[in-house]
């Protein structure tokens, strides 16, 4: 939670400031109503005891501490909802700036596992999907009833997108595309929430079609049963396992055996096929 007291040194060196510092904070945030928005959520949610932990989280087991993040993650979702439904105000993005952005990570010391839903996973389907894929697959998004991660880094790549190993092999018969994670390093690795807590993903891979590579392209792939939330057939999923820290965030790895997916799972706002 916020701390009562500001440290002396970071006081000292904001004091410098040369700037009025009101007045980029406005700038900042987009306006005095953004602003007395902001600040009042901050206090909605800082004074809520369902986000003090009841144990210290240095006492929980990997296991507990999970638990606890996603019992706080999914409390931040219920209350940011009604906030804005209080205010009559349901602007995604604000859903987005929030549970995907440093108020969501400074309530859940240890990351939060639905941070990458909204921080990366409804991005994706706003950047990459067409209007008609936007209308089916946003509205379920935006209320959790579909939870996502975006799986671009590899065991072997990260930011190397060229890279990346994971392919889409468009099968005209049947018009899918067979998703193969054709050796160990081409396993996705590190996505948020994957480990455990998504049933779909955006997936980043190589789209080969009639034999030819027309690189990487994003596409959208059902991980789990939604009644279930058992892997779906040829997902090989689970845990990264313990780090130094943020063990909240869930990382996963991730491999496809000659997974199909329909045409459509495509996102084809940008490309094409």
């Amino acid at each position: 939670m916020p701390a009562s007291t500001v440290n002396k040194d970071l006081q000292a060196e904001r004091d410098k400031g040369s700037f009025d510092r009101n007045e980029l904070t406005l700038w900042w945030v987009g306006g005095k109503e953004k602003l007395k928005e902001k600040q009042d959520l901050e206090t909605f949610l800082a004074n809520d005891p369902d986000f003090h932990n009841e144990t210290p989280i240095h006492f929980l087991s990997h296991k507990e501490l999970y638990e606890e993040t996603i019992r706080q993650a999914t409390a931040i979702f219920r209350k940011v909802r009604k906030f804005h439904e209080d205010r009559g105000n349901g602007d995604p993005s604000n859903y987005m700036q929030i549970l995907g952005g440093l108020l969501g990570n400074g309530i859940i010391r240890q990351g939060n596992p639905l941070g990458i839903h909204f921080a990366m996973f409804v991005p994706a389907l706003l950047g990459h999907g067409s209007p008609e894929q936007q209308a089916e697959w946003l509205p379920r998004a935006l209320k959790c009833q579909m939870l996502g991660t975006y799986a671009q880094t590899e065991l072997g790549h990260g930011t190397f997108l060229r890279g990346l190993e994971t392919t889409a092999t468009y099968d005209e018969r049947t018009q899918e595309f067979v998703l193969e994670s054709p050796t160990l390093s081409s396993y996705k690795w590190w996505p948020g929430g994957l480990a455990h807590t998504v049933n779909y993903c955006v997936v980043m891979a190589q789209l080969f079609s009639k034999g030819k590579c027309h690189g990487i392209q994003p596409f959208i792939v059902q991980l789990r049963d939604e009644d279930t939330h058992m892997p779906m057939k040829g997902i090989i999923i689970g845990e990264i396992g313990n780090k130094l820290g943020m063990n909240g965030v869930n990382n996963g790895y991730l491999g496809f055996e000659k997974v199909r997916i329909p045409r459509k799972n495509m996102l084809m706002k940008n490309a094409k096929l």
